[in-house]
């Protein structure tokens, strides 16, 4: 990619209410890409965010669902492939049939289609189909951690490690208020399904004492996912445990804002952008030690066993009965979150581009 090149966003997921992770990272890459001096233009189904800076002529608003795909397809093969680039951060149907002279680089943030845990299955069925064509004809590939780029070697042996870069993520805001711990509130942000692990984080907490149930509250935040029925089920029949369902941007910032600790015990993340969110609060985190968590937590969580009860409910307990332990991790958490940044990744971003 040449100074004059021009990036074309797949910028959806991005731009709707509910975003999933993909969908906020994508946002958080999108919003520091327009800060810098190269074109952009942007391929949607609907409006963009007021805050974005972006000329008009720069938006291109296709059509929604599967002619979305159609349309894009149409606009990139209009344009001069010798200084265009796609970028596609959530998706691999248009960049597996542009013509095979257009230079693509996917963003891939994990392999969770090809992992035991349930997963939704038109998602997994799209990216089994459709992955491998990607990684062989990508310019380059970039991924949302060095573990997901480890995963990816792995499965692609044949690919050349050189191709591969880890681009890694931002916290969703700039300054955000410090975590103040002042309601009891365990919090666990996340699409309910299998690979978060909510089952066992609640069967963990009903097995702890009834002093600390009694005092302290189990909110899950997210959307349903699949294979969801058992979580919704525990979430009603156990005392203490409530679901908030989608938590829109204010209520997800006064939640981590003022609970007690945020648990994640996870079966696999790609990145955990909410743990992020939580380091730079100084929100004491309980996670897992799969996946790329250990990316970003370094060593600043209490690390459990996503697969034993017993080891989240120790977790939970040490957490909930250690201050000490609490105000440790408030304190270095924002430190830790320092290591990542929306600048960071578009400099990675951009510096894998220029090498190719």
């Amino acid at each position: 990619m040449n100074t004059m090149s021009k990036l074309y966003v797949d910028a959806r997921e991005a731009c709707v209410l509910q975003r999933t992770g993909k969908g906020q990272w994508a946002r958080g890459f999108i919003e520091e890409l327009l800060k810098r001096d190269i074109p952009v233009t942007l391929l949607t189904h609907t409006n963009i965010p007021r805050e974005w800076y972006i000329p008009p002529e720069r938006v291109l608003h296709l059509p929604f669902g599967w002619r979305w795909h159609v349309s894009a397809l149409r606009v990139l093969r209009r344009v001069d492939i010798s200084c265009a680039l796609y970028v596609s951060p959530t998706s691999f149907i248009v960049p597996s049939f542009l013509p095979r002279n257009f230079p693509f680089i996917p963003i891939i943030h994990d392999l969770i289609a090809f992992r035991p845990e349930p997963h939704d299955w038109h998602a997994r069925m799209i990216e089994r189909l459709l992955l491998p064509r990607i990684v062989r004809r990508a310019q380059h590939i970039c991924t949302a951690s060095a573990h997901t780029r480890d995963d990816l070697l792995a499965r692609y042996p044949f690919l050349e490690p050189t191709r591969v870069t880890p681009i890694f993520a931002g916290p969703m805001q700039k300054s955000p208020p410090l975590n103040t711990g002042d309601r009891n509130i365990v919090l666990c942000v996340g699409t309910l399904c299998p690979r978060k692990n909510q089952l066992r984080l609640i069967q963990a907490y009903s097995s702890l004492p009834e002093t600390l149930r009694s005092q302290y509250q189990l909110v899950l935040v997210g959307g349903r996912g699949w294979h969801d029925t058992e979580i919704l089920r525990a979430v009603k029949t156990t005392p203490g445990v409530q679901w908030k369902d989608y938590a829109g941007d204010d209520e997800y910032t006064e939640l981590l804002t003022h609970c007690t600790l945020l648990a994640l015990p996870s079966l696999y993340e790609g990145f955990g952008l909410q743990v992020l969110d939580a380091l730079q609060r100084g929100v004491p985190l309980l996670t897992s030690q799969c996946g790329s968590l250990p990316e970003v937590t370094g060593s600043v969580t209490c690390a459990v066993d996503p697969y034993d009860v017993a080891s989240i409910a120790q977790g939970l307990t040490a957490l909930l009965t250690d201050a000490a332990l609490r105000n440790r991790l408030q304190r270095e958490g924002p430190e830790q979150a320092a290591q990542f940044s929306w600048k960071r990744t578009v400099d990675l971003f951009l510096s894998s581009v220029h090498d190719t």
